[in-house]
């Protein structure tokens, strides 16, 4: 009788303890530009995704760290890309010499979201792209079910078979047969499936939903991209032009500190890879063919169209929080884990190869693009109206490769909702953030091995309209570099047709980077190429000889 009374209390205690802390999601897309959202200026049909930035809070500054599985392990650790052993990439070769930060996998060094807060009493489950190596894969790493692939960068969204269920040995809740599956629609139905199994315990549940979309292949029903095919025959000069005008309209820009910039350069690369553009910049939409117009038309439309197949997914979550009575203690983050791809010129590529290879599609196969077994890009002209109204791409430290969409919605937490957040948030924040909101410790040491201390900061009073004291922020991507200090930035491109050294941009008066200030204040700038460089020797960046 004793045991059961005890048992009866703790269970008890479980449940209220549970009820005081949010229930949390977090929704990453792969490659979404900065202004690709409705929210932020964009075109795209997201009214489920707008509906929880009006209820939530918008940040006008969050930073990623330029590249995908960078940005991810960033996410996941709280730690700068480096310190997690992915500095660079992925990898099953880990660099011969360049050290432990080039590992290429999770290392024994960091802690991630899910080992965090289910030591802390969450349900934790994933879903979707991990992309942080499949030996340091999900269920090794702090989440109790998982859905989805967990080394590749993309895949065919159509293939069925692909996608797994782990721990191995699970039996698929969802098992849609070859043409009936769209990888898109199963990662949000999975995300549902999980909540549903978390909310038959007796604690919160974490689910992380993350998508491939809309990240190449671009590939999406071809009905869905019909609706969109006519906009983008308009061209990315317009459209550039018109999400800027709403960017001013919905209160994120004004047209002192922004600058709409001109079409930004192709990166320097192989000619064909380049599409005949290396080191120019994009085309303008009139000089054009009509044949490559209507090519690059359905490319876009089919990113489109992936991008509101992720809203209409979030929008069924979000219709079963409401009705299962937790959506207003569920924390909703949402957020890209680079800026818009560039990959690799204007009229992008086709094919799994990538070499350079671009088809001309015309009259009939038009519509096919996107369907099983195709493999296609948009291109770099897109990329630059997505990353509106900044230039360059994901692979750069520049605006336009690390400036990320970024929304929260806790209607029991935040009490700020519908305003702009001024402050700069980073994506290393977001485990300390979702830490706050779950009342979960960092460990110094987990399992046995000690862990780094992590590096970002809770977001949490930002949200309800409070100041974060001036910290450094830092950006490194395969020789491209960045630093922010201040409301100053300094930044090292590459794949440039000029010679490279570092530019110096004052963010608060030129947000849109165009007036490089480096050489009317030299000792800044090497100030702050130096103090760049402590934190490359602090975390173990290396360059290849």
């Amino acid at each position: 009788m004793t045991r059961l009374l005890t048992a009866l209390l703790l269970a008890s205690l479980s449940s209220a303890f549970a009820a005081d802390r949010p229930n949390i999601l977090v929704v990453l897309l792969d490659d979404l530009g900065y202004s690709d959202l409705g929210c932020y200026g964009g075109e795209m049909d997201t009214p489920n995704i707008d509906a929880l930035a009006e209820g939530g809070v918008r940040l006008e500054s969050f930073y990623n760290s330029a590249r995908c599985c960078p940005s991810r392990a960033s996410l996941m650790t709280g730690l700068y890309p480096p310190q997690t052993g992915i500095a660079s990439f992925t990898t099953r070769e880990p660099h011969p010499t360049r050290g432990p930060a080039y590992l290429g996998r999770l290392n024994d060094r960091c802690v991630t979201l899910g080992e965090t807060l289910g030591k802390a009493g969450y349900s934790c489950y994933y879903v979707g792209k991990w992309h942080l190596h499949n030996e340091t894969g999900p269920t090794q790493r702090g989440f109790e079910e998982f859905f989805g692939y967990a080394f590749d960068h993309s895949h065919d969204q159509w293939d069925a078979d692909y996608y797994v269920r782990m721990p191995e040995g699970r039996k698929k809740e969802i098992d849609r047969p070859q043409g009936e599956f769209y990888a898109t629609d199963v990662f949000s139905e999975y995300a549902l499936e999980f909540i549903k199994q978390g909310q038959q315990r007796d604690q919160p549940w974490f689910v992380f939903l993350g998508h491939s979309s809309p990240h190449f292949p671009v590939q999406a029903p071809p009905e869905s991209a019909d609706k969109y095919f006519d906009t983008y025959l308009r061209g990315w000069d317009v459209l550039r032009e018109e999400r800027y005008a709403r960017m001013q309209r919905i209160g994120l820009v004004d047209g002192k500190r922004w600058t709409l910039t001109e079409r930004s350069l192709v990166p320097v690369d192989r000619d064909d890879i380049a599409n005949g553009f290396p080191g120019q910049p994009n085309p303008a939409w009139a000089s054009i063919e009509e044949p490559r117009r209507k090519d690059l038309a359905r490319r876009m439309a089919l990113f489109a169209a992936m991008v509101e197949h992720v809203d209409q997914g979030l929008g069924k979550i979000m219709d079963h929080l409401r009705e299962s009575g937790d959506f207003d203690n569920t924390l909703i983050m949402l957020l890209s884990d680079n800026g818009a791809c560039y990959e690799w010129g204007p009229y992008g590529f086709d094919e799994r190869s990538r070499q350079g290879v671009t088809i001309l599609h015309t009259g009939d196969a038009l519509r096919k693009m996107g369907g099983p077994g195709t493999y296609h890009s948009y291109g770099s002209g897109w990329a630059n109206l997505g990353n509106t109204p900044f230039r360059l791409y994901k692979h750069f430290t520049h605006e336009g490769g690390t400036a990320t969409p970024f929304i929260a919605h806790w209607p029991q937490g935040i009490r700020n909702a519908g305003n702009w957040v001024r402050e700069r948030g980073h994506i290393i924040d977001v485990m300390p953030t979702l830490r706050a909101a779950a009342d979960a410790e960092y460990p110094l040491d987990f399992a046995g091995r000690e862990v780094l201390p992590e590096e970002g900061v809770n977001l949490l009073p930002v949200f309800n309209g409070e100041s974060l004291s001036e910290r450094p922020l830092y950006f490194e991507h395969q020789e491209a570099r960045g630093l922010i200090r201040g409301d100053w930035k300094a930044v090292w491109g590459k794949r440039m047709p000029q010679e490279i050294d570092w530019e110096l941009y004052n963010l608060k008066d030129d947000r849109s980077e165009t007036t490089n200030l480096a050489e009317r204040y030299p000792d800044r700038i090497k100030s702050m190429a130096e103090d760049w460089e402590r934190y490359a020797e602090r975390t173990g960046v290396a360059w290849e000889e």
